[in-house]
């Protein structure tokens, strides 16, 4: 038994359940264990594994701090560069990069992210970057970006010659929809990024790429995070988008987890929406790359290919990841991919629904009546509210 966790019961007024991880156990002896509880009265059940026989639904997070888990399970970069990575050969920049992941492995949920002092190198790339990238926003970013990057310079300090801090940045988007930030130190498994999401929590990087190639990036780095994807997370129908990838990614099988992830690369990354009847980019990955957002709208010479937002098409499209995408998808709006995802998500192969409990920041299993029972409740309650609220606008009549 490598974990134990007692919380109150969901089923059960005055009692408790116990949250157990065994590691090692053969199928018998678990066999065993339930059917010893059960004479004893006792409902116990097995909610994933990995013997021959049960279910395979890998271990999830329940609530935001099981996020801690995530510290040290990166894929790649962070401190660690390739030979072909720009600052491979400068031992000054490895080390600053080692200094900055080093917050993020020290870490921990409720900690204030502490504050990075950028070097001069540091905030001339930024700047570059920056000047750049908003010179085509007007033009090519969609509404809900243009609309939240002033009120980013306003409160976060956003600007060419400051690089803002994590932690200020964070306190912003959670007034606005909920969401945080947290650090990183590189790369993280798919199915563990999109894990965080379900609890409203990106994961951002806090390094800066190499000062001798500004306008370019191997790796996801603090002006990908900032220019590109922190500005959606503070619209409502986008945090939402959002998180219902996350959602639907907690106890996916590794199948579904690699759809989820092309789903993402597809929106969250490089999505375009119409605005107006024009093509407007939302993707992270073409809001922080001045060549391929020209080039994603139709201004190269090349013209990419566009469909529909579609999960189902989606999720079995391949997709370069060196050069500019051949397709794109294309949303109506925020509101109905999310709903479209939603359709995706009810056809995997999942036993089980989930939820997120803002109250507790953490996610329930809906796999009884009493909860059911208790969610309805609460939905019930939030009509009864919203029922209240709009006979008193003015002009409604019962």
């Amino acid at each position: 038994m490598t974990r134990i966790e007692s919380r109150p019961s969901k089923t059960e007024q005055f009692d408790y359940d116990f949250f157990i991880d065994i590691e090692g156990a053969h199928q018998d002896e678990l066999n065993q264990v339930l059917a010893e509880l059960k004479q004893e009265g006792i409902g116990a059940s097995l909610l994933s594994g990995s013997q021959k026989g049960f279910q395979q639904i890998p271990w999830f997070p329940r609530k935001i701090s099981d996020l801690d888990d995530f510290t040290h399970k990166v894929l790649g970069y962070g401190e660690e560069l390739d030979s072909d990575h720009p600052g491979f050969t400068d031992q000054k920049y490895r080390e600053r990069r080692l200094y900055i992941t080093q917050i993020a492995k020290n870490y921990k949920h409720g900690d204030k992210i502490p504050r990075v002092e950028y070097t001069k190198d540091e905030i001339d790339t930024w700047r570059v970057v920056y000047t750049n990238l908003t010179k085509l926003y007007k033009k090519h970013a969609c509404r809900a970006h243009n609309y939240v990057l002033p009120l980013l310079e306003q409160n976060c300090g956003y600007g060419p010659d400051n690089i803002p801090q994590l932690e200020d940045v964070s306190k912003f988007l959670h007034d606005c929809t909920g969401w945080s930030l947290r650090p990183v130190t590189g790369l993280l498994s798919p199915r563990d990024f999109l894990n965080g999401l379900a609890f409203r929590v990106f994961h951002s990087t806090q390094y800066i790429r190499h000062h001798s190639k500004p306008l370019y990036t191997p790796e996801p780095d603090v002006c990908h995070e900032l220019l590109g994807h922190v500005p959606l997370y503070a619209d409502p129908d986008f945090a939402e988008f959002s998180q219902e990838i996350g959602l639907a990614s907690l106890g996916a099988s590794d199948a579904d987890i690699e759809k989820l992830a092309t789903c993402y690369w597809f929106t969250v990354e490089f999505g375009l929406c119409k605005e107006d009847d024009q093509v407007k980019a939302y993707g992270a990955g073409l809001l922080s790359s001045f060549g391929e957002l020209e080039y994603s709208v139709g201004l190269g010479d090349k013209k990419p290919e566009y469909l529909p937002f579609d999960p189902f098409k989606a999720a079995l499209t391949k997709y370069p990841i060196t050069q500019y995408q051949p397709t794109y998808f294309v949303a109506d709006s925020f509101q109905s991919a999310k709903e479209k995802l939603k359709q995706f998500a009810l056809s995997m192969d999942r036993p089980f629904h989930v939820r997120y409990n803002p109250y507790t920041s953490g996610v329930e299993i809906l796999d009884n009546r009493f909860k059911l029972t208790q969610y309805a409740k609460e939905i019930q309650s939030q009509l009864a509210t919203l029922a209240s609220a709009i006979a008193k606008l003015p002009g409604i009549k019962d």
